[in-house]
């Protein structure tokens, strides 16, 4: 076989790895810790992403959440949504499943975001793929300006990763707020969607980087409230991993213009799209 033909032939190939801990973590996402079982290396960026397969049932793309600064392992946290994703919540401690990736280009700028003032916001199982990166600043905080999270989800039954979050809270290194849109009697923090917090930090936006990740309505709103804030477009960076399937860019599914979400992303510049809030 020509090497040509091997290296397209590998894209397409899974590697095996192993299912070490697994967490419910509301009623619809599963957390996942896996290893590879070769002795390959497994190298990311934050905003990488792999495509999980089940035999005999199929595969889904998901974004890793972890930092690139664990090694050994890499952790996924995946929503209940149909065949495949409920495969995956059923698997148990030792199971193997298949992987391919880390797949895409379009990550998250670590580089060009050292030594600047960074901004996440994110809706709901938004914060997954942002996870990555913010623990990755954390890992890294020296090489990172000022840092604001911003996070928003429907009720607190929703709401994850609670210790995480609890010490992103409590540390004077990172500004951390959180709202709900809907609140019980436990809930003593901010209620509203998540664009209720950005006038709190609009100063700080002036010079940051903003990074968002959400459920597609979220989108508009957050981008009309950076106009509003007078937040560059070349500034903010939108992650679309939603958009994708095959992973490769063959099927088209996640086709946005001349880019694929898959290949291309899943992290955009948002200047780079040149499309408006309501088609993201």
């Amino acid at each position: 076989m020509c090497e040509r033909c091997a290296v397209e032939k590998d894209i397409y190939l899974p590697r095996l790895a192993t299912l070490e801990k697994k967490r419910l973590m509301n009623p619809t996402e599963m957390y996942l810790r896996l290893s590879i079982d070769d002795n390959e290396p497994f190298d990311f960026i934050p905003g990488q992403f792999v495509e999980v397969s089940i035999a005999g049932v199929g595969e889904v793309p998901i974004t890793i959440s972890s930092s690139p600064t664990q090694k050994g392992y890499f952790e996924l946290v995946v929503r209940r949504i149909g065949n495949v994703t409920n495969a995956i919540h059923r698997l148990r401690i030792g199971d193997k499943i298949g992987i391919r990736g880390p797949l895409g280009k379009g990550t998250y700028p670590v580089e060009e975001a050292k030594g600047k003032n960074i901004v996440f916001i994110c809706g709901g199982i938004g914060l997954v793929p942002q996870r990555s990166f913010i623990n990755y600043i954390l890992d890294n905080r020296a090489d990172y300006k000022e840092l604001a999270v911003l996070l928003g989800t429907k009720c607190m039954a929703q709401r994850f990763f609670h210790s995480e979050i609890d010490g992103w809270s409590h540390r004077n290194d990172i500004r951390f707020m959180e709202t709900v849109d809907q609140a019980d009697d436990c809930w003593l923090g901010n209620v509203g969607v998540v664009t209720t917090l950005i006038p709190k930090i609009e100063t700080e936006l002036q010079s940051a980087l903003v990074f968002i990740c959400g459920p597609p309505v979220m989108y508009k709103f957050v981008l009309m409230a950076l106009q509003e804030a007078e937040v560059p477009r070349e500034r903010i960076f939108m992650n679309l991993e939603r958009k994708m399937k095959c992973g490769v860019g063959k099927c088209g599914h996640c086709q946005i213009n001349n880019y694929y979400a898959c290949i291309d992303g899943p992290v955009f510049r948002y200047s780079d799209l040149r499309i408006a809030p309501e088609a993201i």
